[in-house]
């Protein structure tokens, strides 16, 4: 792929509004009117004692001294504050924020911080952040059109701050370009928090990594979000932006770990080498020949926005119901989550609903999601890796309560009797089962046994047909199942669950209709057919049946 076609952004972008910039203009030079209006006032001698009064009267006891009305009402100190505000506010009306490398980003935040600019240490001189420009018409526009025209450039630099954040102290990460694994240091602060800075540079990489991906942007405080749920999994790698991202981060040393899809790393690189044609090595360039086994890559991904809201939910609260209170108190709903008030685009919090939905939240009639566990670390982990398990990636189907119900009581589990559910999903089945039986699950998708976990159910996370790895060959008096049916994969996983049977067993499975006419299906098993059972799986028209197996007497 040239560097014309990666470092191409005209589709990326829009103009601001002039009508916005007429707005905004207009806003300040009322505001400074303002401003100059109250400093006009104050400056003259024959308020100056009365107003002295008032602030005489505000001081503090512990303050020994109160300033001069002069050095409070000082317009030279005021203005460059309000000239901050307006240019911050002008930013933010584009999408500028948002596709400026962090390294601008910092200096922007910086010299909106200090209006007033600040003096270099023992060079009057010279500065470490200039002042701020005034806030005119003229100089917004010729500031906006610019940042508005580099935005292309922006790609680049992007690229480029990333590489150059990489930590040089750590031998992993490669001089020449970007290899599969790196390493940024100061991921978190002396505070014991995240970097907001580091997090910003990671964002930059997300952001590169959307674009090659064909994904709207990340926020550019996402991955703050993002990395407050890594943290908690300190060393742990975890799954980001559909599986073309994995980070783990060690809170001891602060140190976050990067793995970039090699078909990611090779693009990375191609940028590099067209800032610094001689610097990068052609094998660097190069697209990788052959599959990439460990990373495993989700379908469909969210949009960043149904992220950012479900990063957003907070811990529902309700009225106190008890009277007697001077004011309103709130008390806090057991395992339940709701939207911010704030979120108001309807299909942005369309989305986000159907996918608490898909992980057994249920809402209310007062809006909030009820969930029966805890859902931080599951809703975490869609936050960073941006999917849900889906029906095309992960043959997803949840089973239907009455028909699990029909297989828990023809399973007819015992007190003392071990179980197991084979590709379990969120526990259709496994919830039904008595708690004082033991029940094992085994599922795929790590965010699923998350929920399995939350449950309180015993979940091991790995592929279902290499389950003698998982259990250590250990066998089940009740296997209760429903597979998936693509490209005949139930016959596969019925059998591998016939095996983990002990002598007297019984397997009780959902199969799509079609298996009852299978020739030598379980050979030594008595089988028994229960059903058709049509348009049981909501997006699915399928009609299944139910199997009950057990070893034919010898």
């Amino acid at each position: 792929m040239s560097a014309a076609v990666l470092l191409s952004t005209e589709e990326f972008f829009a103009p601001v509004s002039s009508d916005l910039v007429d707005g905004l203009v207009g806003q300040y030079r009322a505001e400074r009117a303002k401003v100059e209006e109250i400093a006009s006032y104050f400056s003259d001698t024959r308020y100056r004692v009365a107003v002295n009064n008032f602030i005489e009267g505000s001081r503090d006891s512990f303050s020994r001294f109160a300033p001069e009305p002069s050095a409070i009402f000082d317009l030279s100190k005021a203005l460059p504050i309000l000239n901050a505000t307006y240019w911050d506010r002008a930013l933010k009306m584009t999408d500028v924020l948002n596709v400026m490398p962090q390294k601008r980003r910092d200096e922007w935040f910086e010299q909106i911080n200090n209006p007033q600019g600040k003096k270099r240490k023992g060079h009057n001189n010279e500065w470490d952040v200039l002042p701020i420009p005034e806030f005119t018409e003229e100089a917004v526009r010729s500031t906006l059109g610019d940042l508005l025209l580099s935005r292309g450039k922006f790609f680049a630099e992007r690229v480029d701050g990333i590489f150059r954040g990489l930590s040089r102290t750590h031998v992993t990460n490669c001089p020449q370009g970007f290899s599969k694994r790196m390493i940024i240091a100061g991921a978190i602060t002396s505070y014991d928090t995240v970097n907001t800075s580091t997090a910003g540079l990671i964002n930059d990489l997300r952001c590169i990594v959307a674009k090659f991906m064909g994904r709207d942007d990340p926020h550019y405080t996402s991955t703050d979000a993002a990395m407050k749920v890594i943290r908690r999994r300190n060393g742990e790698w975890v799954s980001l932006d559909a599986g073309n991202l994995r980070m783990r981060i060690y809170n001891g040393v602060g140190t976050a770990h990067l793995e970039v899809h090699p078909e990611m790393a090779w693009r990375l690189n191609a940028i590099l080498a067209n800032l610094y044609p001689a610097a990068i090595p052609s094998e660097f360039r190069e697209k990788p020949k052959r599959k990439i086994k460990d990373f495993v890559l989700m379908e469909r991904p969210l949009p960043f926005l149904v992220i950012e809201a479900l990063a957003g939910l907070e811990e529902a609260r309700e009225l106190n119901p008890i009277k007697g209170y001077r004011v309103d108190t709130f008390i806090r709903i057991h395992n339940a989550r709701e939207f911010r008030r704030h979120s108001t685009d309807k299909h942005v919090t369309a989305e986000a609903e159907q996918v608490l939905l898909s992980i057994g939240g249920v809402k209310t009639e007062k809006g909030y999601f009820q969930f029966d566990y805890d859902p931080d670390e599951v809703i975490g982990e869609i936050v960073c890796s941006g999917c849900i398990p889906d029906h095309k990636s992960h043959q997803f189907y949840p089973t239907p309560r009455e028909l699990a119900q029909r297989v828990i009581d023809l399973a007819d589990i015992m007190p003392g009797h071990t179980c197991l559910e084979p590709s379990a999903g969120t526990g259709g089945l496994a919830d039904l089962v008595p708690t004082c039986r033991h029940m094992t699950c085994i599922e795929i998708s790590e965010l699923h046994a998350t929920i399995l976990r939350a449950k309180g159910h015993y979940a091991l996370t790995g592929d279902f047909l290499k389950a003698a790895d998982l259990t250590q060959n250990a066998t089940f008096d009740r296997v209760v199942m429903n597979p998936p049916f693509d490209q005949g994969r139930w016959r596969a996983h019925l059998e591998a669950a016939a095996s983990m049977l002990t002598a007297d067993g019984r397997l009780v499975a959902i199969l799509p209709s079609g298996a009852k006419t299978a020739m030598d299906l379980l050979p030594g098993f008595r089988l028994h057919w229960h059903g058709p059972y049509d348009n049981q799986f909501p997006g699915a028209s399928v009609s299944v049946v139910i199997l009950v197996a057990e070893r034919a007497a010898a």
